[in-house]
């Protein structure tokens, strides 16, 4: 769940919106909850294994879940190997990664919107794969923006 500070900002910016006149001609009336139930977390995942970034947004209006990666949105239609799943989560049904071929590593985002009311963006998660030198507890390679405090944390080899 979101913190507080998080929440507030969120809250002052429907207020806003609703008050501003960006919701007009929406079928949107008063207040509509809209949060994060599931963000992603960093994961470590296997060449040739699924996997998921579980990620899944509440609300009472229709809300469409998309996916960034290193900042880009991904086209899940050209991409085979992964699918969004009914709850928003992301699917990678087979990792690739090898020496000069890394596809699947990065910094992944869960974007939630609702149609004439606003986007929420989650916070970042890391995909890492593992290798014969990583060790679990740590995520190698890893740049990651934090949105909410706007610094830069680059992960440790």
């Amino acid at each position: 769940m979101a913190d507080p500070p998080r929440l507030l900002v969120f809250f002052a910016s429907l207020i806003s919106l609703r008050f501003c006149g960006a919701d007009k001609g929406s079928d949107i009336r008063g207040f509509t909850p809209f949060q994060f139930v599931v963000e992603p977390v960093d994961t470590l995942a296997v060449r040739g294994l699924p996997a998921v970034l579980n990620c899944s947004a509440a609300s009472d209006a229709p809300v469409r879940v998309e996916w960034k990666k290193d900042g880009t949105f991904l086209n899940l239609v050209a991409d085979d190997r992964k699918r969004q799943l009914a709850d928003g989560s992301l699917l990678i049904s087979a990792v690739v990664h090898s020496k000069h071929n890394k596809p699947d590593e990065g910094v992944y985002q869960c974007v939630a919107t609702i149609d004439n009311l606003g986007t929420i963006s989650s916070r970042t998660a890391c995909l890492t794969v593992a290798g014969m030198k990583t060790k679990p507890s740590r995520f190698r390679n890893c740049i990651k923006f934090d949105t909410q405090n706007s610094k830069l944390h680059q992960n440790q080899k």
